[in-house]
């Protein structure tokens, strides 16, 4: 999937929706003008969304007569910038567009580069180890019992593994109830499995009969998620009515919804400078704020930049149903 999400300040939206699952941020860079404020903003959104790889093409290559040195300015400029972000991998590619250099094939004039072309690059990034498989998570999102004569006594749990890896056999824990099993089966499409790992959709059954319902959360017994009443999140905000301190937003955090309450309003970043504004706390659309939320029931999470299905969530206007923000969870 490739989406295209501009960098304009009233777009931040968009590039937070689109960068949301992203495993790739490609960046463009005019060379003529170097690092402006759009630059910064992208690479401090895909830095917020933990997108684990950014690319940055030195576009226009073309209009600076190709020269080596122009690039390695821009590069000695946007490695020092990107040092404050919080990016695994990054890499600068020259290129010129409209002349194809370095996009599919490698450019005859810039010999001086002998970097990866964009499409090598994009066909060969290595993003099976971005995944958490580590830490198991499996939000349950439905309840099967078909009470039929051939399935009498069947229940199943079934969802999507949010990260991480489920065995048949493993001790198991079921938050926030905190009752423990082990997994019997886990069975996809028919087929049974010896094991499943993100981002598998499958169906659970436990060894015993416990109470779990749809929200509900299936951990590893020694590495429980953290079951939690106060949210402290970066939230970006989708609407034109501004959020309001103590107002009440509906959450939605993987299959769980609890009701919630916006506690603090800690501050609002410029996402061209970096800086916090502290003084502000008037939060509108397409503004990222930090703020502390109470829930009405406790929401199983894990820190964003150590799960993004986990630590991610949406806020929903209650009278209106509408999606109003998007929150990284602290």
């Amino acid at each position: 999937i490739v989406a295209d999400t501009p960098g304009h300040i009233q777009y931040t939206r968009n590039m937070v929706t689109g960068a949301s699952t992203a495993n790739l941020a490609i960046i463009l860079v005019d060379a003529r003008k170097g690092i402006i404020e759009q630059t910064c903003r992208h690479s401090f959104i895909a830095s917020l969304l933990q997108i684990p790889h950014i690319v940055y093409c030195i576009n226009k290559m073309d209009l600076v007569e190709y020269k080596e040195e122009t690039f390695n300015r821009l590069k000695k400029e946007l490695e020092d910038f990107s040092a404050k972000l919080d990016v695994k991998d990054i890499n600068f590619i020259p290129i010129s567009a409209l002349n194809g250099d370095n996009v599919v094939d490698r450019s005859e004039i810039m010999k001086w580069y002998d970097g990866p072309t964009l499409m090598y690059l994009l066909e060969n990034v290595h993003i099976s180890g971005d995944h958490n498989l580590i830490d198991a998570r499996f939000p349950v999102q439905y309840v099967i019992r078909p009470m039929s004569k051939e399935f009498h006594d069947f229940r199943g749990y079934a969802g999507r593994i949010g990260s991480g890896i489920l065995r048949k056999g493993d001790e198991i824990q079921v938050l926030p109830s905190g009752f423990t099993s082990k997994i019997k089966s886990i069975v996809s499409m028919e087929k049974e499995l010896d094991e499943a790992y993100a981002p598998m959709s499958v169906t659970i059954t436990l060894e015993d009969e416990i109470d779990i319902s749809r929200g509900d959360m299936i951990v590893r017994k020694n590495n429980l998620a953290e079951a939690t009443q106060d949210i402290d999140a970066m939230v970006c905000w989708f609407h034109e009515k501004p959020l309001q301190l103590y107002g009440k937003y509906a959450v939605k955090h993987t299959s769980k919804e609890v009701r919630s309450v916006v506690k603090e309003i800690k501050y609002k970043m410029d996402i061209n400078t970096l800086h916090r504004k502290e003084d502000d706390k008037v939060i509108g659309m397409n503004d990222i704020a930090r703020i502390q939320l109470r829930t009405t029931a406790p929401v199983c999470t894990d820190k964003y930049h150590r799960n993004r299905v986990t630590g991610s969530f949406i806020l929903i206007d209650e009278g209106t149903n509408e999606t109003v923000g998007a929150g990284m969870i602290i």
